[in-house]
C-alpha cells in the first residue's frame, strides 16, 4: 500500500497544471443597435458578439450543426412530442458565484415566451406553452402542440440562460455562465471581458477579450490591417486573394446559412401586389450578383432563408427572366414600370454592391432603382423595417426558425410585413408532423410558396471570410455560433 501511495503522489506532482489564462484578443462589432445596445440576450438590442462569450444555452450547435449538450446534458420527448424534459448540468456557476439550477432555466425561458416582454426570440420558441422545474436540475417544457425539432430551436443564439430574477440588470451586467465575464460594457467604445476560470469546460486560454465598437466596415478593416485587431469577420471578397497570399494573416472560408438581400415591404404600394413582388425578384441574375458582391463566395438561393446544408432545404431553380418581370408589371397595371428607392449602408461592404447591381439588372424590366445610402450608425433602428425597400442580412437559423421568424404573419421581426395564411398554415402543419419525410415535404412546400409570393430577395447564402492575425491559435473554421471561445488563444 505504501508503494502505491508514493507512486500516486509522484504522479500528481508530475502532472501538468492547467495553464493560467493569458493574452488579450481584440475584435470589433458594428454597433448596429446604437443606443439600444444591450447584454440582455433576449432583447432587441442584444450584442451577439459579446453575448456569445459570456452566456450559455441549454443546447448549442455541434461541429456537424446538430444539437449538442451545453447547459442541458440530455433531453427526451414524450410519445407525441408535446412534452420535453431537460436534465440540467450539475455544478455550473454563474459569474456572480450563484449555482445554476432548474429555476434559472425556467426564468430565462419563461421570460422569452412571455408576449408582454416582447422578445424577438419568442418567434423561435413560441410553441412552448409552459415551462416548469420538476426537480433541482430537471426542467419540463409543455408545448401547445406536437413539435419534433425543439432542440434545434433551443440552439438560437439569443436563448441564453441568465440568473433567476436578473432581467432588470442583465442588460448592463451580462451575467451568465460563459467562459468570459464582463468587466466593462461600452458598446460605443471598448467592452472588456475577462476570463471566468470557473467555466464548466475549464479555464479559457485567453485572459482578456476587448470588443470594440466600430460602425463602419472600412474602418474595421483598416483597424485590423494596422494591427489594432486580431480578427475581422465578413471581409470583402475582393480582398480575399491579397489577404490569402500574405504571410501576416490567416484567412478562413466558412460556409454558412447567413444571408443578405433586399426586403420590400408588402404592406406598401406597389409591393402589396404579389405580381409586382415576383417581378422584383425575377429581374435578378443571381450568379452575377454573387460574383460582384462576394466574388463568388456563397451559394445561390432562390429566395429561401433556409441554409444550403439544412435537412429541410428546398432545391429550386431561379434564372433571371426580365421579360416575364415586365409582363407581370403590365398585368398589375404598371405599363411604364416603377420607381423604387432602395436603402443601403456601409454597415456591410457588400450591401452597396448589391444595391448597384440590382439597379442595373432591374432596369432591363423597367424597374428604375434609386440607391439611397443611409448612415451605418443606427441603421437597424432608423431604416430596417421602416423604409419601403432596404438591404438586410440575417444570421443562420434552423429551417423552422428562419421561416417563422422572418415571414410568419405574427412574427415580431417580419421585416417585409409579409402576411399569408396559406404560408402560415404550412409552417404550423410542419411543426406538428412527427414523420420526418412528411415534415420535410411541408417545409419544402412552404419555401416554394415563399419563393413565389414573398417580398424578400434572397440571392445567396454567404461563405464567410474571417481573417485572423498570425498570433491567434485554436480558432476553428466553424460558423460564429459554433465556435468554442474558451479554446481560442493568442501567442504574445
Amino acid at each position: 500500500m505504501r508503494h502505491i501511495l508514493i507512486a500516486l503522489c509522484l504522479a500528481l506532482l508530475s502532472a501538468p497544471a492547467l495553464a493560467a489564462p493569458t493574452g488579450t484578443f481584440r475584435h470589433a462589432h458594428n454597433v448596429g443597435f446604437g443606443a439600444q445596445s444591450s447584454l440582455d440576450p433576449a432583447s432587441k438590442g442584444r450584442v451577439l458578439q459579446i453575448i456569445e462569450k459570456i452566456q450559455s444555452r441549454l443546447v448549442r450547435p455541434g461541429r456537424d450543426g446538430k444539437p449538442a449538450p451545453d447547459l442541458a446534458t440530455r433531453w427526451t420527448p414524450n410519445e407525441d412530442g408535446t412534452v420535453w424534459t431537460f436534465q440540467i448540468r450539475e455544478g455550473v456557476r454563474f459569474h456572480d458565484g450563484s449555482t445554476l439550477d432548474a429555476d434559472d432555466v425556467v426564468y430565462s425561458i419563461a421570460r422569452v415566451i412571455d408576449p408582454d416582454y416582447g422578445s424577438p426570440a419568442r418567434a423561435a420558441v413560441k410553441m412552448i406553452e409552459h415551462v416548469e422545474a420538476t426537480g433541482p436540475l430537471t426542467v419540463r417544457m409543455q408545448l401547445e402542440s406536437t413539435f419534433a425539432d425543439l432542440p434545434l430551436q433551443l440552439m438560437d443564439p439569443r436563448l441564453r440562460i441568465i440568473p433567476e430574477g436578473s432581467g432588470e440588470t442583465v442588460d448592463q451586467t451580462g451575467i451568465g455562465t460563459g467562459p468570459f465575464r464582463v468587466e466593462k460594457f461600452d458598446p460605443d467604445g471598448i467592452t472588456v471581458l475577462t476570463a471566468y476560470e470557473e467555466y464548466w469546460e475549464g479555464p479559457p486560454a485567453l485572459a482578456r477579450i476587448e470588443v470594440i465598437g466600430v460602425p463602419d466596415a472600412q474602418a474595421r478593416l483598416q483597424a485590423f490591417l494596422s494591427g489594432q485587431l486580431d480578427m475581422e469577420r465578413g471581409i470583402a471578397p475582393v480582398l480575399r486573394r491579397a489577404l490569402d497570399k500574405s504571410l501576416r494573416y490567416q484567412l478562413l472560408e466558412i460556409p454558412t446559412g447567413n444571408w443578405m438581400g433586399l426586403a420590400f415591404r408588402t404592406d406598401i404600394e406597389p409591393f402589396d401586389d404579389p405580381r409586382v413582388r415576383q417581378a422584383l425578384r425575377l429581374v435578378v441574375d443571381r450568379d452575377e450578383m454573387l460574383d460582384l458582391a462576394l466574388d463568388g463566395g456563397g451559394v445561390i438561393s432562390c429566395d429561401t432563408p433556409v441554409a444550403p446544408n439544412d435537412q429541410y432545404r428546398a432545391e429550386m431553380r431561379c434564372p433571371a427572366d426580365p421579360d416575364r418581370a415586365r409582363d407581370l408589371l403590365a398585368e398589375a397595371g404598371l405599363y411604364d414600370g416603377i420607381d423604387v428607392d432602395v436603402y443601403v449602408s456601409s454597415l456591410d461592404p457588400s450591401w452597396p454592391v448589391i444595391g448597384v447591381t440590382y439597379q442595373e439588372q432591374a432596369a432591363e424590366a423597367g424597374i428604375r432603382v434609386n440607391v439611397v445610402t443611409a448612415a451605418a450608425d443606427g441603421y437597424w433602428s432608423t431604416v430596417w423595417m421602416k423604409k419601403p425597400a432596404f438591404t438586410t442580412s440575417w444570421g443562420e437559423r434552423p429551417a423552422d426558425q428562419a421561416l417563422n421568424e422572418a415571414f410568419h404573419s405574427s412574427a415580431k421581426w417580419n421585416e417585409s410585413h409579409y402576411s399569408n395564411p396559406e404560408f402560415d398554415h404550412l409552417l404550423e402543419s410542419a411543426r406538428a408532423e412527427l414523420d420526418f419525410s412528411k415534415r420535410r415535404a411541408l417545409y419544402v412546400k412552404a419555401q416554394e410558396y415563399l419563393a413565389m409570393t414573398s417580398g424578400t430577395l434572397i440571392p445567396f447564402h454567404v461563405t464567410q471570410l474571417v481573417v485572423l492575425s498570425n498570433r491567434v491559435a485554436h480558432f476553428d473554421p466553424v460558423p460564429n455560433d459554433a465556435l468554442r471561445w474558451h479554446l481560442v488563444a493568442v501567442v504574445e
